[in-house]
């Protein structure tokens, strides 16, 4: 009789070892990877899909959740789901290059929701295939610095800034001084050679000759209807029709598992301060150099 309870005992010990240890596995498999960890963990095969929402102002966790689907065994395509104007010009080309990486290891296709202009358009271009909606905004081929000036508004308010400097090109741009004929050509300088990057991404991307691109890339949008008629995208279609593709691409039959990025949750005070203005990100890089299509002065 002992040596029955002991027995049973020991296999009871045993299986809530087993339970354990698979909930401590499958809990480590979510955290590392999320659904694409677990979906390692199982197998089946799958495509993931990366949102890239909003202003593009940090390129981390973007190039994280692809590289996570560029490591999992069981994503064999992955959806780049766009909505977004655009953003900062290094964020921007730091995407753009892990997509590239990633094409190596499995199929890449960009699915366009309400607008994917500029930079969100720069990031798309080197995805292996290009879906848009026919309405979607996209294009805007182009590079912006926007400037102010406040000087004549300080004199009104008595109030006077100064800059010391160490050359005369330091402060190029301050709002406390007029931008001269010399300080303008040095920026322009600069934007054209930018949006040259920005023009060589997407012929590069595209596989069009340079001078085809440039002759679309005023800073104008498109719908996606005149985009693909452009040559700018492959096909017409929803999320859903991208999704299809990508897994016919990476040889999955029948309908594909779909598993989407985990975006890191926002800290509180972010989240207050969206809800009380609006904003999708906070715009740090707004005196920089952009890749976005920003026809208003408001952020």
């Amino acid at each position: 009789m002992a040596k029955g309870r002991s027995l049973l005992k020991g296999l009871g010990i045993l299986f809530l070892s087993v339970i354990v240890f698979s909930f401590a596995v499958f809990f480590y498999a979510y955290l590392a990877g999320g659904e694409a960890g677990i979906l390692a963990l199982f197998g089946g095969d799958a495509v993931g899909v990366v949102l890239v929402e909003g202003t593009i102002g940090d390129s981390r966790e973007t190039i994280q959740s692809l590289k996570q689907f560029g490591e999992a065994k069981g994503i064999k395509a992955v959806v780049v789901r766009i909505d977004s104007p655009g953003g900062a010009v290094a964020p921007t080309q730091e995407i753009y290059e892990q997509i590239e990486k990633l094409r190596k290891k499995k199929p890449v296709v960009a699915s366009f929701g309400g607008i994917a202009a500029s930079g969100g358009y720069y990031i798309a271009s080197i995805c292996d295939q290009v879906v848009s909606n026919p309405g979607t905004l996209t294009g805007s081929i182009g590079v912006i610095m926007e400037l102010g000036n406040v000087e004549e508004l300080m004199k009104k308010l008595g109030i006077q800034g100064y800059n010391v400097k160490s050359g005369a090109n330091k402060d190029i741009g301050s709002p406390l001084r007029p931008l001269t004929p010399e300080g303008k050509a040095i920026l322009q300088a600069l934007v054209n050679n930018v949006h040259a990057q920005f023009v060589r991404a997407v012929a590069k991307g595209r596989k069009m000759e340079e001078a085809r691109v440039r002759t679309l890339a005023d800073g104008r949008v498109y719908s996606g209807e005149q985009a693909k008629e452009l040559g700018l995208v492959d096909v017409l279609g929803t999320l859903e029709d991208a999704i299809e593709l990508a897994a016919k691409s990476g040889g999955i039959k029948g309908a594909p598992q779909v598993v989407y990025s985990r975006v890191e949750e926002k800290r509180w005070w972010e989240k207050l301060l969206f809800s009380l203005y609006g904003l999708s990100k906070v715009r740090h890089e707004s005196l920089g150099l952009r890749y976005e299509w920003s026809p208003s002065l408001l952020p």
